[in-house]
């Protein structure tokens, strides 16, 4: 994390330890590699050096080669497309499912059936949810049960980090993308008592990668450009019960409500985070900085932006941060906090890679960087 001051402080290794050059590394397959999220997923495992992709996996895209649906990743060869099947995916050590939602749940079953020590990383929401009844609210379907959760930075009510319960997991449920920047900005304003957890408030611009990659009217760029177009008004989105999820476990306390207003902006990657709530008691500008620094001094891909600067999504675009600002407006009595991450990145598929590193024993930090793409 980069401190309030400007000062950088102490980080994760960034390198993997030295390893035996007779050791086999472990074998990856990626599900769903034609997609948005699990394409940037392969992208990032394709420089990391602790993994060898072995399968690249995808339905309707099934029998492409890479090149065709992806050409800007480059494996050193273009593989086929395989069809996505418990039979294609066994035998690997490591499957990570860039699904849509409720598709996860069956397949990864089987598969942990079939090979109890596979680890696999769900990066849909198939598995992020406790609670069977907002599964049900939500998402109109069976709950497929509860697996660990993958925000390694996230601080539990305990005093330990999340992370704690990802080394060594085997069933691993990725964060959605804001849910990512919502709850890492208020967890730990929330749990110093700073602000009214009852009245929380988040309006999000996003990018349109967040919508997915298939063909829909208003996805195309005839309808986008030049416009701003809010979705899931009225508390409907599917990532509220996981922020509150989130909140209650990092702070311990119960009755949080939530108003949650994604906006999609004409722009490729990104979540801009606007969150406000009323301050308790006097709380300043310099006591929400000082909470969020208490939680995230020791953290690699946290910066706390010092008093008076807030994040952009082009300070984090293609790197796996996360960039907080925070302020008090003493008039009103609000507080608010921005947070900046790349939904594909942050977001997604480098919260994938984090969880892998530390479920099979490498630096949390390996294959990822915190230097973003600019301009």
């Amino acid at each position: 994390m980069t401190s309030a001051s400007g000062t950088p402080a102490s980080a994760s290794p960034v390198s993997a330890a030295p390893r035996d050059a007779s050791a086999r590394l472990p074998r990856v397959a990626v599900v769903g590699a034609s997609g948005y999220a699990g394409g940037e997923t392969l992208r990032l495992l394709s420089v990391h050096p602790g993994v060898e992709i072995a399968t690249v996996a995808a339905h309707s895209s099934a029998g492409k080669r890479l090149s065709e649906v992806a050409p800007h990743i480059d494996l050193g060869h273009d593989p086929v497309l395989t069809e996505t099947s418990v039979e294609s995916l066994s035998g690997h050590d490591v499957v990570v499912l860039a699904l849509p939602h409720g598709q996860s749940g069956q397949i990864a079953a089987a598969l942990r059936e079939k090979d109890p020590d596979v680890l696999v990383l769900d990066l849909g929401a198939d598995h992020r949810l406790e609670s069977a009844e907002d599964w049900a609210e939500y998402y109109r379907s069976e709950h497929s049960g509860t697996w660990t959760y993958g925000m390694p930075e996230l601080p539990l009510a305990d005093g330990t980090r999340q992370r704690d319960q990802i080394v060594g997991a085997r069933e691993i449920a990725v964060p959605g993308c804001n849910a990512t920047a919502v709850s890492l900005a208020l967890a730990p304003l929330v749990r110093a008592g700073l602000i009214d957890h009852t009245q929380l408030s988040a309006v999000l611009p996003v990018g349109y990668s967040g919508a997915g990659r298939s063909a829909k009217q208003h996805l195309m760029f005839a309808e986008a450009s030049g416009s701003a177009a809010p979705y899931a008004v009225g508390g409907s989105h599917r990532h509220v019960p996981e922020v509150l999820q989130n909140l209650r476990r990092s702070s311990g306390k119960d009755g949080l409500r939530l108003t949650f207003t994604p906006v999609l902006v004409p722009m490729s990657r990104g979540i801009l985070a606007v969150l406000n709530a009323p301050v308790t008691g006097s709380a300043t500008t310099a006591d929400l900085l000082a909470a969020l620094t208490a939680d995230y001094a020791h953290e690699h891909f946290v910066t706390v932006l010092p008093e008076g600067v807030f994040p952009t999504t082009g300070e984090v675009t293609g790197a796996n941060t996360i960039r907080l600002g925070a302020a008090v407006d003493h008039r009103s009595g609000q507080a608010t906090v921005i947070a900046a991450i790349d939904n594909l990145v942050k977001g997604t598929a480098g919260a994938a890679i984090q969880s892998l590193n530390l479920a099979l024993g490498l630096p949390e930090a390996t294959g990822l960087t915190r230097t973003a793409l600019a301009p």
